[in-house]
């Protein structure tokens, strides 16, 4: 995803960006993780007969994936100090071998002197973000990534 540097943060530089795909199959492991087996995640005729478009991903999904860009970059979960996200709208699957592409991006908002960068995260699916108010607090590594 990226290499690692040891250069200086700037505000706007943008540290990673990856697009992740989620399938019907992705639901159904992360219902089975997660506990979570509401039917509008894996039946379509579920989904719209309660007026949503088709099967949507889980949103701790869609916030986990977004998570997860964090932790791949920084190399160490423990170094997420605070993370928050709303939901903006629903991700729909589609029932096909191909899913949805999720696209998550970082950028720097602040650099402290205390060692903590913060970051706002843009999660979009069509260009339509499906996460609003993303964003975290982390603690670099003295190997952290560069930007993308």
């Amino acid at each position: 995803m990226t290499e690692r540097v040891t250069e200086q943060l700037a505000v706007g530089d943008v540290v990673a960006d990856h697009t992740y795909w989620i399938t019907r199959e992705n639901l159904i492991r992360y219902a089975g993780a997660s506990g979570d087996f509401n039917p509008i995640h894996w039946n379509e005729r579920v989904a719209t007969s309660v007026g949503l478009p088709n099967v949507i991903a889980h949103g701790m999904l869609t916030m986990g994936l977004a998570g997860r860009l964090l932790t791949d970059w920084l190399g160490d979960p423990a170094a997420v100090v605070e993370y928050g996200a709303r939901f903006a709208r629903p991700v729909v699957v589609p029932d096909d071998d191909i899913g949805v592409a999720v696209r998550v991006a970082a950028a720097v908002t602040e650099v402290r002197d205390d060692g903590l960068v913060a970051l706002e995260l843009t999660v979009k699916v069509d260009d339509q973000k499906v996460l609003t108010q993303a964003r975290a607090l982390c603690r670099l590594p003295a190997d952290r990534p560069a930007p993308s």
